[in-house]
């Protein structure tokens, strides 16, 4: 953000504090950040006072620079150094190793990971938990709503702590597993994909087949080995038996980062909200440098290059096969990208640091977006409609771009088989094909087609909690419900019971019926 709208934010939440409510932030990092920000932003506008609590280790925010937000920072025994190593970690198993090494290699890879990222939380949560004098001071603040991103756990125990309404902010979690059985989402196996299984909502009997065992094996991740030992934990502070995943079925709006230009249709829930795009804006003029680079193009335009904030370098051998393939093309290439200069890059690709992503796709001259796949990059492509080459590395974005191919607007590569023509073919085919614009377009209009805003709509139903102090009554009765009578096996069981005891009566009167028949014949014929 330029140092001219930050300024005018602080000024904004400066006037605008004691005439609005207040609001409690616990972020997630990078990307996920991003996108929270928009809603923190609008709700300063409004007069709302936004406080967030703010873990020295996250690596996406400074404090110390000028912020329309106050900051409560948690001083944790990690730095930010061994976050960022542990980030690259994960990073390098997903680009590079994840797809050459054998499936009981990967398994434990992942379940190494998942268990640093969880002792990383619980130190974080401790170090909130144990503080009171913190903890004192946020209740003394009564804050109206904590807004949080369930994929940093711990918000909503803050929140119960505290005596305060919560909400989520969330894209997707593992196979829709958070959704399913915490929010109690329904979700169909027939037509309701697996997030992360790059199913669509059209599945023949083997992919329904898929997606039955995908949605099983999830859960039992879910419960035994990603999130399972925190129930004890939160039973321990909160002082009574219960879950992570009831404390998180206790939120009272669920905001998801998509809409139906993404999605395809499913059931949802009246405390689910669609709130994709919301960071989404009409473009701005470039930069004059970068506006004369993209006027050279001419009539072939420009392609537009990221693989998103997270992902810093590639290895020399896959940066020279992506720039080998970008110098084939007619087109100019702005490319994001803050790794080593690859040998084979053309004279017609630009390399920066950071680009003005969303003003470089809603420009009249772009013709591409090669993408990483993430949300927020995406729904500045159908926001633009601009058709996309995606080359997704990690979480949901395979998903994503499995989505957006079934829509008609991208085409996949792989990026552990990726070869320089892969690139240059996928790029003529979404640029040479008409269709793939023609799709691209249908889905920025259904997405500019909505009745509220995205950002408006998520800060309205932010401020419908902080209004009615809280939205119990859209949450459905389900969360009183154990699995069986969700599922009604108790039902199923009883009526299954009576009948099987109305048969054996049956069976047994008949029986009964034959034995004494045949007693009364065989007397007859002595």
């Amino acid at each position: 953000m330029a140092g001219k709208e930050v300024a005018v934010l602080w000024l904004l939440a400066v006037l605008g504090w004691g005439s609005g409510g207040k609001v409690l932030v616990w972020p997630a990092d990078n990307s996920h950040w991003l996108n929270m920000k928009y809603i923190l932003q609008e709700l300063v506008v409004r007069g709302h006072e936004v406080t967030v609590l703010l873990p020295s280790c996250l690596l996406i925010l400074d404090p110390t620079q000028p912020s329309p937000f106050q900051f409560e920072v948690v001083e944790v025994p990690i730095t930010k150094t061994e976050m960022a190593a542990l980030l690259e970690e994960a990073f390098y198993f997903w680009l590079y190793e994840e797809r050459v090494i054998p499936a009981w290699e990967s398994f434990h890879k992942v379940a190494q990971f998942m268990h640093k990222l969880e002792n990383v939380t619980r130190i974080i949560s401790d170090e909130v938990l144990k503080n009171e004098a913190l903890l004192e001071r946020l209740r003394a603040s009564t804050f109206d709503v904590l807004l949080a991103d369930p994929l940093a756990p711990s918000g909503e125990l803050f929140a119960e702590k505290l005596g305060v309404p919560f909400v989520y902010t969330i894209r997707f979690s593992i196979g829709n597993t958070i959704e399913r059985l915490c929010g109690t989402l329904p979700a169909p196996p027939s037509y309701v994909p697996a997030t992360v299984s790059c199913l669509t909502d059209r599945m023949s009997f083997l992919e329904r087949l898929k997606n039955i065992f995908t949605y099983t094996v999830l859960d039992i991740l879910y419960h035994y080995l990603f999130w399972g030992s925190w129930d004890q934990y939160y039973s321990d502070v909160l002082g009574r038996p219960t879950t992570l995943c009831e404390t998180m079925g206790k939120a009272e709006i669920w905001l998801i980062r998509t809409y139906w230009d993404f999605e395809f249709p499913r059931p949802f829930l009246p405390n689910f909200e669609f709130v994709g795009g919301l960071h989404c804006q009409p473009a701005k003029p470039l930069p004059k440098e970068m506006e004369e680079f993209v006027q050279s193009s001419g009539e072939h335009g420009i392609v537009v290059f990221s693989l998103g904030s997270m992902v810093y370098n590639l290895t020399d051998e896959k940066s020279n096969v992506i720039a080998r393939a970008l110098s084939q093309l007619p087109q100019k290439v702005i490319w994001r990208y803050k790794g080593k200069k690859p040998e084979t890059l053309g004279s017609n690709t630009r390399i920066y640091d950071w680009i003005p992503q969303n003003d470089l796709l809603g420009h009249p001259l772009t013709k591409a977006f090669i993408t990483h796949g993430g949300t927020n990059g995406i729904y500045e492509a159908i926001y633009h409609g601009i058709p996309m080459v995606g080359i997704p590395l990690f979480a949901d974005q395979y998903d994503n771009i499995a989505h957006m191919k079934a829509k008609g607007a991208a085409v996949g590569l792989d990026f552990s088989t990726l070869k320089t023509q892969d690139i240059v073919d996928a790029l003529n085919m979404v640029i040479n094909n008409s269709t793939y614009k023609e799709n691209a377009l249908r889905l920025s209009k259904i997405h500019h087609d909505q009745p509220v805003k995205p950002l408006d709509r998520a800060v309205f139903w932010i401020e419908f909690v902080m209004r009615h102090k809280g939205a119990k009554h859209l949450r459905p009765a389900a969360h009183h419900l154990t699995w069986y009578q969700y599922h009604c096996l108790d039902v199923l069981a009883f009526l299954f019971t009576c009948a099987a005891t109305a048969i054996f009566i049956l069976v047994k009167c008949c029986l009964f019926c034959c034995r004494r028949r045949g007693r009364i014949t065989k007397k007859k014929k002595e």
